[in-house]
């Protein structure tokens, strides 16, 4: 049977850097006969947590789900039934982007049981692939710690869907503009910039085929 493959997309560009990295990630997943979807935040009417703990109600309607029903609801039931989970966030201020966290607030939460264990609430298990695209350096990357920074959602999910299907990516020295001389942006260097999309970038693209193909088999 083929396996189901989401991808979600927590940048407000559809064909942005994030995305582009989860369409090779799905590429990879689907030559190996995965059904795959992507699914863009920046096109869903959300909120983030309501801190409502209806999903931690003993015996209540939503016990183990979000009450909130809006366009997130019939994703976040879907990513209950997949096989891999792909998610991908740009890095705004040193952390994923706030249309990222909204989501991961309404997916992980829910899933989370308050005992002793921290235990979940998943259907099942299954692979979780973190992408994170940004403009600094990788030694900018180590030097703000977003390694660190990107951590406690990488924990949430190791915690829910297991803790050996959980990992991380990160790409850096994206390329933000395609004219860097119409933007205030001169601590970038625009040739460095072009070399680093049109050499790196690609390989990054090939590393997410491989891991949606490893997902996907």
């Amino acid at each position: 049977m083929s396996k189901n493959i989401i991808a979600v997309n927590g940048s407000p560009r559809v064909n942005g850097n994030t995305a582009k990295i989860l369409k090779s990630a799905l590429d990879g997943a689907a030559s190996v006969g995965a059904n795959v979807e992507m699914v863009h935040l920046g096109k869903l009417s959300f909120d983030g947590c309501r801190s409502c703990f209806a999903c931690k109600l003993k015996a209540g309607k939503s016990y183990g789900q979000c009450a909130i029903k809006d366009d997130l609801s019939p994703v976040l039931e879907r990513i209950q039934d997949c096989d891999g989970l792909l998610l991908g966030s740009p890095i705004y201020f040193g952390g994923e982007s706030g249309t990222f966290r909204c989501f991961a607030e309404r997916l992980f939460f829910s899933l989370l049981r308050y005992d002793m264990e921290r235990g979940s609430l998943a259907k099942k298990q299954f692979p979780v692939a973190f992408f994170y695209t940004m403009n600094v350096k990788p030694e900018h990357m180590k030097q703000m710690n977003y390694t660190q920074n990107m951590g406690a959602l990488a924990m949430g999910a190791r915690r829910i869907f297991g803790a050996e299907t959980v990992e991380q990516h990160f790409v850096c020295d994206t390329l933000q503009f395609d004219d860097y001389s119409k933007y205030d942006a001169p601590m970038f260097d625009p040739v460095h910039k072009k070399t680093v999309h049109d050499t790196q970038f690609p390989e990054d693209c090939r590393k997410a085929f491989e891991v949606g193909k490893r997902l996907g088999s």
